[in-house]
């Protein structure tokens, strides 16, 4: 059985829908060209032909949005494609705030890092389509993410939300989409980096840790800090309490950051740093 075969049988046993699948071109060896189409489509619809093509970053995005607002323009719904890998409890607070109507968002494709993810059915719950990735067949993570871009150009992506994504991205999405991938990191960066940040922070014995929203680059836990929100740690609590109300604070913040980026109030500075002007 092919990699290809044995990656539609992981699938189809997760009890994912069709659209869990990548697209056709996937399973053919051309994975390099068909991103190269597809990210000069995008080009080609947001610059007139006469111009030199170029990958809009996150600034002229936001000055776009901006303008617009400032001039009392209704605003589209900010396009986002959301990365997961567990069970998608931050996917779930956007969904619920675009529901409610307190986010100008839409989340054009939710992509999974493993069939066995909860957040697929949170997705599919909500009509959204979705793509699954195995590590076991994309063992290649720079081929992992030439799929992943390829796909979100595909669907009109602007800015893509990792929502507890145990991956590193790669020049293929940071490149593709430059400071448009967020990230969401539950500890106050630059301290306690790395994946298990929660329990670091209180074996540490900190009396005061936070939520850290920034955008992602090639530095793990690095790139420029969009919002931070802090929590004080108090006593008696044991880690699974910290870890709770750190949720709790995510299921706010990520959604507030994702509006401050669909109003156009976010502007990343030459020095790395961000301005949010709201």
């Amino acid at each position: 059985m092919s990699s290809n075969d044995e990656y539609r049988r992981l699938v189809e046993e997760a009890g994912l829908p069709p659209e869990a699948l990548p697209s056709d071109a996937f399973f053919n060896a051309n994975v390099e060209g068909e991103l190269k189409r597809a990210l000069k489509k995008v080009i080609e619809e947001l610059e007139p032909a006469d111009e030199a093509p170029h990958v809009p970053d996150c600034n002229e995005i936001q000055a776009h949005r901006a303008a617009a607002r400032a001039a009392g323009e209704p605003l589209e719904p900010l396009k986002i494609g959301v990365l997961i890998s567990g069970s998608g409890t931050n996917l779930q607070a956007l969904i619920d705030r675009i529901a409610d109507g307190s986010l100008n968002a839409k989340i054009e494709l939710v992509v999974a890092s493993r069939p066995s993810a909860k957040g697929l059915q949170r997705a599919e719950a909500a009509g959204i389509q979705t793509l699954t990735l195995s590590k076991e067949i994309y063992a290649d993570p720079i081929a992992a993410d030439e799929v992943i871009a390829h796909e979100l150009l595909e669907h009109g992506v602007e800015y893509v939300v990792m929502a507890g994504y145990m991956r590193m991205v790669h020049a293929p999405l940071l490149v593709t989409f430059p400071n448009r991938v967020v990230n969401l990191h539950p500890a106050l960066l630059p301290s306690f980096t790395g994946a298990h940040a929660i329990a670091d922070a209180y074996e540490r014995g900190v009396k005061v840790t936070g939520v850290t929203v920034h955008f992602a680059n090639a530095a793990y836990d690095a790139g420029p800090i969009i919002a931070q929100r802090p929590l004080a740690v108090e006593e008696g609590w044991d880690v699974d309490t910290l870890e709770a109300h750190i949720h709790e604070i995510e299921h706010e913040l990520y959604p507030h950051v994702v509006q401050l980026l669909a109003d156009g109030c976010i502007h990343v500075r030459e020095n790395l740093t961000v301005a949010v002007q709201e």
